[in-house]
């Protein structure tokens, strides 16, 4: 498609005609882009658009943004650059003009569980100075009051030499004093361990007695227990003794020899928690993380009541309120404790402090408390959180880069994120925002719309110029950009219900709702108002609900959505069927790998403090398989060839002639389902949008045998073209006996729904109440709650 190119009257303008007052990008080739040239002003805010995978990010954040910080990087020393990360330089021909990026996400904030609100941002650090100030009892500096500062004592010596025969001994003594309660280590909970479900202690060691993964009887782990001298193995587990009891499950790491090799032997108990519980839960596999959910349970710490504080630093007040209470408050109650503070000598203290918790307030997440976990946050509010501290930063002439800003905002909220936007703009910054909402498209000064379509289709310059050029400019964009989904004339009917009763999870007021079975239902609410607490946490989970939230997919560089959907393994096992060879020799990370660089594709060359050079690999030609392998056909395809198909070309050869492979079929049936007809068997998982990833797990999940589905914001990331066709996907998945439960605030899926469950009025503790259940229609005819309002503006009612 040639580009579309509005008149736009501020390139004329004095600021804009200087050509230091544009970013200039020419003949950028990162991962799709074709060539891109393009001149974005300076001070502006502009919004980048184009369906999923069409080179918005690639533009953005991996062109723009990733060359303004290795630019940065490169300011320091060669020293310090060899503590830094290596960035390798764009694919680009010139890129000037640039400023400083500061890029605000939606990557989640890790799921480490020392980290909150609190600890992520500021406001922590400036209460535990506030308390080591002001709090009575005294107690010591602020790292008494953190939960993150073990209270540690030692004594020790060491020898100074003076000289001949003047050497003496010094002896020194060091004490700190930190808030972290000792008995769960600052986390607020503690873990209990199921032994029932580690192993039959009716077995004895030679039997096989273990229901861990991995251990297996012949594995090495179990042979180190079994022939560490300190069991019969003959004896059933039941009939140990205390000591033998105590050596099995808690024995401290010990010397061991078994079969002549010197190695360690560790207790049970302490060797799980090294191995399995250490590890973000996320990052396991999938049998793993079973194992751990059913093994271990997570309780509240007894001692602190999980404030992760110790006794001590609970026990220092203002007020009569703790910095345990204070952290627990709802932000915006929090503000108001800290505004109604007096006390000049902490004045400075206090207005920073101040102006942190308002900055939480104003950007619409007054709802959360300081202690609550960083992992725990949405994409959404984790976004949220980092614009924190950049809302009162005294810098300009900046650049922000926003990655879909409005993901988890309520319509009513999304005003109110563009007014932040606008004021950043306003300071004297550049504002490079990714977005699909029309109400942002909309406020910006500059709009580019990239495509025509996504993965090999897109990656060029559609449009750039004003918001009713775009309009009128006969894109993607702007040919869906009035879409308006209209309300339905019929509803299915209900075909039972799940019972909740009494909910009371986080912010939930005793809600008592029936969440009507056999149809699509939609639950809404503003942000905070208790819609993940009421689906996620009170909906009964029985055998047969599949839930798919928000939490990333997890993959390298040699991840790709044949090995993260399983697609790759029958395709495997069809090569070796129909070649006589083992499927092991398809795998470009076994023994299939082309031996030079060992399965890449490319290979890498270090050059110390440079960027490490990538160049395609002279051998197997970036194919990544050994040239034997590729000799093998099925279908008339090497496996190489088959990796580098988009979805629908292997959609068309699984399915007949001889690259017939049914399980595969299916599985690149459903990709194309939710829209990833695009994308290839062998893209890395790690060149994949947000939108992507979401709809491949989503893809994924659709092969889970549920009766009922639980979806998460499904238009996350979604293009305005694309909404419609996750709406087939809803109805067809209802439409074949399933019932669908979607968490959701695109007003064309509330308008779509059967029933619509809406929380509210507000959010946290002005929130968890049910004040609407219906049908879409009878919540645009009562407009009694801001979703309702908002809903009848956008259907016209």
């Amino acid at each position: 498609m040639s580009r579309a190119k509005s008149t736009d009257p501020r390139p004329s303008e004095p600021h804009v005609a200087d050509r230091h007052d544009l970013i200039r990008v020419h003949g950028a080739r990162e991962n799709n882009l074709k060539d891109v040239s393009i001149e974005i002003p300076k001070r502006r805010l502009t919004v980048f658009t184009g369906v999923s995978g069409s080179g918005k990010s690639s533009l953005v954040f991996d062109t723009i943004a990733a060359e303004s910080q290795r630019l940065i990087n490169e300011t320091y020393s060669a020293f310090l650059q060899g503590f830094m990360p290596n960035l390798a330089r764009p694919e680009v021909d010139v890129l000037d003009g640039l400023t400083t990026a500061i890029t605000v996400d939606q990557q989640r904030m890790g799921s480490d569980p020392r980290s909150t609100v609190g600890t992520a941002t500021d406001a922590n650090a400036m209460l535990r100075i506030l308390f080591s100030r002001l709090g009575t009892p005294h107690i010591g500096p602020p790292a008494a009051y953190s939960f993150n500062v073990a209270s540690v004592s030692a004594q020790g010596g060491f020898t100074v030499d003076r000289g001949a025969d003047r050497t003496r001994t010094e002896k020194v003594s060091f004490s700190r004093t930190g808030g972290m309660c000792t008995r769960c280590e600052g986390r607020g909970s503690v873990s209990d361990i199921d032994l029932t479900q580690l192993y039959d202690d009716s077995k004895s060691l030679s039997e096989d007695p273990f229901t861990i993964p991995t251990y297996t009887g012949d594995g090495w782990v179990v042979r180190v227990i079994a022939e560490s001298g300190f069991f019969d193995r003959e004896k059933p587990i039941a009939k140990y003794t205390e000591r033998e009891r105590y050596d099995f499950l808690h024995r401290e790491p010990t010397k061991v020899k078994v079969n002549g090799v010197n190695l360690t032997y560790e207790g049970l108990i302490p060797k799980l928690q090294k191995t399995f519980l250490a590890k973000d839960r996320e990052s396991m596999q999938p049998h793993i993380r079973a194992f751990v959910d059913r093994a271990v349970t997570f309780a509240r710490c007894p001692d602190c009541d999980g404030t992760r504080l110790s006794e001590a630093a609970r026990s220092s007040t203002i007020g009569g309120v703790s910095i345990a209470d204070a952290c627990a408050m709802e932000i915006r109650d929090l503000a108001e404790w800290v505004r109604a503070l007096r006390e000049p000598s902490v004045a400075p203290l206090l207005a920073k402090l101040r102006h942190s918790l308002d900055s939480f307030v104003e950007i619409g997440l007054g709802y959360l408390s300081l202690d609550r976990a960083s992992g725990t946050l949405s994409g959404g509010e984790a976004q949220r959180t980092k614009m924190i501290r950049h809302l009162g930063s005294s810098l300009t002439d900046v650049t922000y880069v926003f990655d879909e800003p409005t993901i988890g905002l309520h319509p009513h909220d999304i005003q109110r994120m563009n007014n932040l936007l606008l004021r950043l703009r306003d300071k004297g910054n550049t504002v490079l925002v990714v977005e699909h909402k029309p109400e942002t498209i909309a406020i910006a000064d500059h709009v580019v719309d990239l495509g025509p379509g996504a993965g090999t289709a897109g990656g060029t310059v559609c449009f750039e110029g004003t918001l009713d050029g775009l309009r009128a400019s006969g894109t993607v964009t702007g040919r869906h950009l009035d879409d308006r989904a209209v309300l339905k004339d019929t509803v299915r009917e209900p075909t039972g219900s799940l019972e909740i009763r009494g909910a009371r999870a986080n912010n939930l007021q005793d809600v008592d709702v029936d969440i009507p079975l056999g149809v699509l239902c939609v639950v809404t609410g503003v942000a905070g108002s208790g819609k993940s607490s009421l689906v996620h946490g009170s909906v009964p989970a029985p055998e047969g609900v599949v839930s798919v939230d928000q939490t990333p997919i997890r993959g390298s560089r040699r991840s790709n959505p044949a090995t993260y959907t399983g697609l790759l393994e029958p395709v495997r096992k069809a090569f070796a069927k129909a070649n006589g060879v083992k499927p092991a020799l398809f795998s470009a990370n076994s023994e299939g790998a082309c031996p030079t660089c060992n399965g890449a594709g490319v290979v890498y060359t270090d050059l110390a403090i440079m960027q490490s050079v990538a160049t395609t690999c002279e051998d197997c030609e970036g194919r990544r398989f050994d040239a034997s392998v590729l000799e093998y056909r099925l279908g008339g395809r090497d496996i190489s060839e088959v990796l580098a198909m988009s979805v629908t070309e292997a959609e068309e050869f699984l399915r007949e002639g001889g690259g017939r492979v049914p399980a595969a079929h299916r599985i690149v049936g459903r990709m194309a389902d939710v829209g990833l007809g695009y994308l290839t068997l062998g893209q890395p998982l790690t060149t994949l949008s947000g939108g992507e990833r979401q709809r491949l797990k989503l893809a994924v999940h659709m092969a889970d045998k549920g009766g009922v589905y639980v979806l998460d914001e499904p238009t996350t990331g979604l293009h305005l073209a694309d909404v419609e066709q996750l709406l087939g996907l809803l109805d067809r998945l209802v439409d074949s006996g399933k019932s669908v439960i979607v968490i959701e605030h695109h007003q064309a899926v509330m308008a779509h729904a059967d029933w619509i469950i809406d929380l509210g009025p507000g959010a946290g503790h002005d929130g968890g109440r049910i004040v609407f259940e219906g049908t879409p229609a009878d919540l645009v005819a009562r407009r009694s709650t801001l979703t309702g309002e908002h809903l009848a503006a956008y259907v016209g009612g």
